[in-house]
């Protein structure tokens, strides 16, 4: 029988685009005759799917075809509290190695691969972040445009808690303590200028923590609830 974490890991991979095209036959033709597999394909769909409202239309160039061609003709004949913020900056230290890798795996379901490839690259405005406890786990994806230094939060699968309120933090290593970028309970997607105050390159390096306060939000100015989930910005091109 195959394992849970082996079907998880392949209906991800499957979701996200990363497997060959004999591999994704293979998949597919597997989710049919097995209802473990296909509904956990659904599920990770499903997880990912307010990414998708991100992504503006891009018509692809008209010479993307010919393009594609000349690359598979090549391909023939190439080779092959104090101690809450103690313990926040704690965890950035491992975030910074692992939250880049999975934004930026999930930020890729919005980007048109073939397009992607071949489009001239625009100027980079935005960054994005998924704020996560794992990479199966998304809870809030923030999109910040760096220019008037405005931040966009959307809830993607953030559960309430009576009687406790999210809290977002900004944490880098100039700024000292955490600082407070407001309390995000609400359901739907909001728009904050809570970044006027930062640099862009503080901006960019930091990593935004997401902690769990009393209803209203935190009565110290410093997180003195469990940090659930976190994330760093990457920059998103499309």
């Amino acid at each position: 029988m195959t394992d849970d974490k082996d079907i998880d890991g392949l209906a991800g991979e499957y979701v996200l685009g990363t497997l060959d095209a004999g591999e994704r036959a293979s998949v597919a033709a597997r989710r049919l005759r097995e209802p473990a597999l296909n509904a956990t394909i659904l599920d990770w769909e499903r997880r990912f799917g307010p990414l998708v409202e991100t992504a503006t239309p891009v018509t692809p160039p008209t010479n993307l075809f010919s393009k594609i061609e000349a690359r598979i003709e090549g391909a023939d004949v190439a080779p092959a509290g104090s101690a809450t913020i103690i313990d926040l900056r704690r965890r950035v230290k491992v975030w910074r190695a692992t939250a880049l890798a999975t934004s930026a795996l999930a930020a890729s379901l919005v980007v048109a691969v073939g397009v992607h490839e071949f489009q001239p690259k625009p100027k980079q405005q935005n960054l994005v972040a998924v704020l996560q406890k794992d990479a199966a786990s998304p809870a809030f994806l923030v999109t910040v445009n760096v220019d008037d230094r405005t931040m966009t939060v959307r809830p993607v699968a953030a559960k309430h808690e009576a009687g406790k309120s999210y809290e977002l933090w900004i944490v880098q290593d100039s700024l000292g303590a955490p600082k407070s970028l407001g309390v995000i309970d609400e359901p739907h997607a909001m728009t904050r200028p809570t970044l006027a105050a930062y640099k862009r390159d503080v901006i960019e390096s930091a990593t935004f923590a997401v902690s769990l306060e009393p209803e209203g939000g935190s009565p110290t100015g410093a997180p003195t609830g469990p940090v659930v989930f976190a994330g760093k910005l990457i920059a998103q091109t499309f």
